[in-house]
């Protein structure tokens, strides 16, 4: 099947070239001419596990292209996926300028019937505007009389990728929801994903809409409460690691997403959490629950600043070093990642940060000012008064920690992410603080 993917972000390129890696003849489109040229090159402006082995190997075989021509792109495929950003704006609201620019230019290019899905995360009936804004476009070139003479559908077809795994998850899927108008998009929808042998769940498109919003809120939701448990927990000698080992057991609950920290961030889950309040907003419902949500995770970065500050008697003038910038390992996305705020933070304090990352350190250039920049894991600690981890990359389990300590002018360690050996740290002669553990340990 001939498939554009408007937008070559990580939703775009992981899904263009995971649908021609199971078959399919697939045009990635772009607006930005550097990211094109890029990719032309045989190189990724992004980094996920997997995907740039994957992308060459369907360039090679031919099943993958990319252009700036979003005119040439429609014309030339039957089905057209949009995943160009949905950020917010600064009320929580989606912008959704980008997709109402598409939505209009392809409008503009077709000749023939097209499937038009929405990939991004967008609110509630965003579906209906799609139709509406091709509708106006069609009527200037395909009218007669009261008829429009062009069929085309849109359609609703959320991604649930995880960053890091993004690859993996694509080609197994829990679930495909597909939100269709007629037979013919289900039709179509269910040949693309085939080859993948999925669960496919049919609504129709505010449902599928409102499937995405609810799976990413209610999973922000499970990383607030463990947080706000961790909480309590310090405070009543428990340790956070075994209350969610205890209910992740629970099969009604389930461990994943149970992990205390310094909150979550990365693109999706604070876009979406502020998209669903403002969505509910204004269909006339208070959706209280998802507004503390969103506070427990912003009251935790500042938490852990005040714990570091506490630990330390004074920051100003101390020599911080930390360890990951992304939200999240096997990444480079330094979107709304905690790492950014408490760095910011600090630096506020007074503090001079010294700062590593595997993946996001040329990102996390373009945003933090004033900020030394590491090579590796243990210069980043020379003359530090203490280690903050701030994304758990499994290179940071493996590290010489006697020759950290060594290199460190006080032996501290704030673990933000309860992602180290506490026990073997102590004893070795390091000051450890997790998130939930401090009395337990």
């Amino acid at each position: 099947m001939k498939i554009t993917i408007i937008g070559s972000g990580y939703v775009g390129l992981v899904t263009g070239v995971c649908l021609s890696n199971i078959g399919h003849q697939v045009i990635c489109v772009d607006n930005n001419p550097d990211k094109i040229k890029t990719l032309k090159k045989g190189r990724l402006p992004i980094y996920e596990p997997g995907l740039l082995e994957l992308m060459k190997e369907c360039v090679k075989k031919k099943r993958l292209s990319f252009t700036g021509s979003i005119g040439d792109a429609t014309k030339s495929s039957q089905v057209i996926f949009l995943a160009v950003p949905t950020p917010p704006k600064s009320n929580g609201d989606a912008d959704m300028t980008y997709v109402e620019n598409v939505a209009r230019q392809i409008a503009q290019h077709m000749d023939s019937y097209k499937l038009i899905v929405e990939k991004s995360t967008v609110p509630a009936e965003t579906g209906k505007k799609i139709r509406r804004t091709i509708n106006l476009n069609l009527a200037k070139k395909y009218k007669h009389g009261n008829k429009i003479l062009l069929d085309f559908d849109v359609a609703s077809n959320p991604e649930f990728l995880k960053e890091g795994s993004a690859v993996h998850d694509f080609m197994n899927p829990d679930r495909i929801v597909i939100g269709v108008e007629s037979k013919k998009a289900e039709q179509l929808l269910r040949e693309i994903y085939k080859p993948l042998k999925p669960k496919i769940l049919v609504t129709n498109i505010a449902s599928a809409e409102m499937i995405k919003h609810s799976s990413n809120s209610f999973l922000a939701m499970k990383i607030s409460f463990i947080n706000a448990v961790a909480q309590i927990c310090d405070r009543v000698g428990a340790d956070v690691l075994k209350v969610a080992e205890g209910m992740g057991l629970d099969k009604r609950i389930g461990r994943q997403f149970l992990d205390a920290g310094v909150g979550y961030g990365g693109s999706c889950f604070p876009k979406d959490v502020d998209a669903f309040i403002r969505l509910s907003e204004q269909n006339g419902y208070d959706f209280s629950l998802l507004k503390e949500v969103r506070r427990i995770n912003d009251q935790q970065r500042h938490w852990f600043v005040r714990l570091v500050e506490e630990k330390l008697w004074n920051i100003k003038d101390k020599t911080i070093g930390v360890w990951g910038v992304a939200f999240k390992p096997n990444t480079d996305d330094i979107r709304s990642a905690a790492a950014l705020e408490i760095i910011q933070l600090l630096q506020a304090e007074g503090a001079k940060i010294r700062v590593y990352d595997p993946k996001a350190l040329e990102n996390a250039k373009k945003i933090l000012h004033g900020v030394t920049f590491c090579d590796n894991a243990y210069t980043v600690v020379e003359g530090c008064d203490c280690l903050l981890l701030l994304t758990e990359w499994p290179e940071f389990k493996d590290i010489d920690f006697v020759q950290i300590r060594d290199a460190m002018r006080q032996t501290v360690i704030f673990d933000g992410r309860n992602f180290l050996d506490a026990l073997y740290l102590r004893g070795i002669g390091f000051e450890y603080f997790g998130t939930g553990r401090g009395k337990a340990l």
